[in-house]
């Protein structure tokens, strides 16, 4: 009898190539799947809710488990977070209804990115975006709220991707100010995103508020455009992290 589960898991992504089986390459799914057939000498088939590029970390990235093992869940996430890299661990598991998708009835997914203004010490520089120039944070709030709401977002894509529709929904945009490491932490709320979206928004936001020749007219010109090769640069992986994503009861 197959057995589903909802796994809430986190991983530093610094060196995997992302979520997604690749062959040839360490995968944050290769890695959980490895790992569950060593332990459990079975295999499984897992499905996660966002497919993380190379880089890119999470706190609390939703996997689906189904497998015919019969073990009860705190055996279950102890004896595979035994066996896990110590780059990534289960942080919760539950025994689901078959029904149970990752990717279905999802509320909301929350992403952080962390930039610093300051050269951060080592512990952290894996973990967000060193911005050498003088930021503005006020133009940097400014150019993150051109955002918020229903927008298409075909300039704010990886370049290639081919969707039916780029139309999506952001709820909110905040910034922390993260005094002890000389950054910020901007706080994206959505329903669901594009391939390098947020990426792609934080980098433009953040190049208008590195130069005094650029405003938020910039980031508003990008978006009618509904060109992906504008030349806004695209923020780099290491300072995103999938935070939480929430489902409707």
């Amino acid at each position: 009898m197959r057995h589903t589960y909802k796994l809430t898991v986190a991983y530093d992504g610094a060196n995997y190539h992302g979520w997604q089986e690749q062959q040839g390459y360490p995968s944050i799914y290769g890695a959980l799947a490895e790992t569950f057939q060593a332990t459990f000498n079975v295999p499984c088939r897992l499905f996660g809710a966002s497919r993380t590029d190379a880089g890119v970390h999470a706190l609390g990235q939703v996997v689906r488990l189904q497998t015919d093992l019969e073990i009860d869940s705190y055996r279950l996430m102890d004896a595979w977070n035994n066996r896990l890299p110590e780059a990534m661990v289960i942080r919760d598991i539950q025994q689901v209804d078959a029904s149970f998708h990752p990717c279905h009835n999802v509320k909301q997914k929350t992403y952080w990115y962390h930039v610093f203004t300051e050269r951060p010490v080592p512990f952290f520089v894996r973990y967000g975006w060193y911005v050498r120039l003088p930021l503005n944070k006020k133009k940097l709030h400014d150019a993150l709220q051109v955002f918020i709401g229903e927008h298409d977002f075909r300039s704010f894509i990886s370049t290639g991707e081919d969707y039916e529709s780029t139309v999506k929904t952001i709820d909110s945009i905040e910034i922390e100010q993260l005094d002890a490491v000389q950054g910020y932490r901007i706080i994206v709320k959505g329903h669901s995103f594009l391939h390098h979206m947020v990426r792609r928004l934080v980098g433009a936001a953040v190049h208008v508020a590195t130069h005094e020749h650029l405003s938020t007219d910039d980031i508003h010109r990008a978006l009618a455009e509904k060109d992906p090769n504008q030349i806004l640069p695209n923020a780099p992986a290491q300072g995103l992290m999938l935070h939480s994503i929430v489902y409707e009861e």
